[in-house]
């Protein structure tokens, strides 16, 4: 039985704290910090970095930052982990709607008051919109492609678009503090995925996660492969920990890429040691990697990059999913 948050808590009211996890992000970090203090909302707004341990500067960058505008506070977060860089801004936070951004993410001009509006018209503890991939290489380019395109990632809302509504989860998310606070924030253990796990918990004593495809953040994607690739194995490894936690939490979409590469692999291996005719389930999944390029792809260059960005994404979380274990998350 799902309930209204503004029933519990009443409506939200016109106040805004803006928390970011942020850790070597000095590419980025002042575009982010100014995208939300120029936004068209209007009532208190604050923005408390929460810093972790970084050697590109990043925390030089906070500092003037702060200086600069007194609407931005800093906290220290020593172990660098992201849910606990969450909960320290969190309790820093003076006001009752937290909206988490990251420090290499982009949030367009009239996002807070958007977030306010569907706050209050929901009823929601927890409301989202779109991750917009956006790159400036061609590799990162591509990447953006693959990450807002299902034969990349699925069909979940926050990648592709879609109608507004209740939802599973949302990207980064902007909670009713009170609902937050009272099912004890975010879950310190989980390196990944404490975004999934806690809207998990808040629907689990019934509250409303809420998608609006209004609420457009851009999000710049890795550069490299190898970057891309450990981000999509530990996305992997830790979605497992979430459906071992949370028992019947899993669906087709997550079991996708770890049958992909059992499937994948014992076709190679029975296709190399017994017949050729085994080969046949992998050379139809690098015949859909090939045509998904081509669909997605809008230059040669992305065309010519997907095949590896695609094998990379899937490989890599199905992997991470089945190499996951009990240890990561005691």
């Amino acid at each position: 039985m799902t309930t209204s948050a503004n029933e519990l808590y009443g409506s939200p009211k016109r106040e805004i704290s803006v928390i970011l996890p942020v850790r070597n992000e000095a590419a980025h970090l002042a575009d982010s910090v100014r995208a939300i203090l120029s936004q068209d909302f209007h009532g208190p707004l604050e923005v408390v970095l929460a810093i972790g341990p970084s050697s590109d500067g990043t925390e030089a960058i906070a500092q003037t930052l702060a200086q600069a505008d007194s609407r931005v506070v800093i906290v220290a977060n020593p172990t660098g982990r992201t849910a606990t860089g969450l909960n320290l801004a969190v309790k820093k936070s003076q006001y009752s709607n937290i909206v988490r951004v990251d420090g290499h993410s982009e949030i367009p001009h009239n996002y807070l008051s958007l977030v306010l509006e569907i706050l209050t018209q929901s009823g929601a503890v927890n409301v989202g919109g779109v991750m917009a991939a956006v790159g400036k290489s061609v590799f990162e380019r591509a990447v953006a492609r693959a990450m807002r395109s299902p034969l990349g990632v699925g069909v979940s809302r926050f990648h592709t678009g879609g109608i507004a509504g209740a939802v599973d989860t949302v990207y980064l998310g902007a909670f009713r503090k009170e609902a937050l606070l009272a099912v004890g924030g975010f879950d310190e253990r989980f390196t990944r995925a404490q975004d999934w796990e806690l809207n998990f918990r808040l629907r689990a004593v019934g509250g409303v996660i809420y998608f609006d495809p209004r609420l457009v953040v851009t999000y710049r994607p890795r550069s490299t492969v190898s970057a891309l690739a450990r981000q999509y194995f530990e996305y992997g490894r830790w979605r497992r920990i979430v459906s071992r936690r949370h028992e019947g939490t899993i669906n087709y979409r997550y079991l996708a890429p770890p049958f992909t590469v059992l499937v994948s692999a014992l076709s190679i291996i029975l296709g190399a040691f017994i017949s050729s005719i085994f080969l046949i389930p992998a050379l139809v999944y690098a015949l859909f990697i090939l045509l998904a390029s081509i669909v997605i792809g809008k230059s040669l260059g992305e065309i010519i990059s997907l095949p590896l960005i695609l094998l990379t994404m899937h490989m890599c979380w199905g992997t991470g999913f089945l190499t996951s274990p009990q240890s990561l998350a005691p």
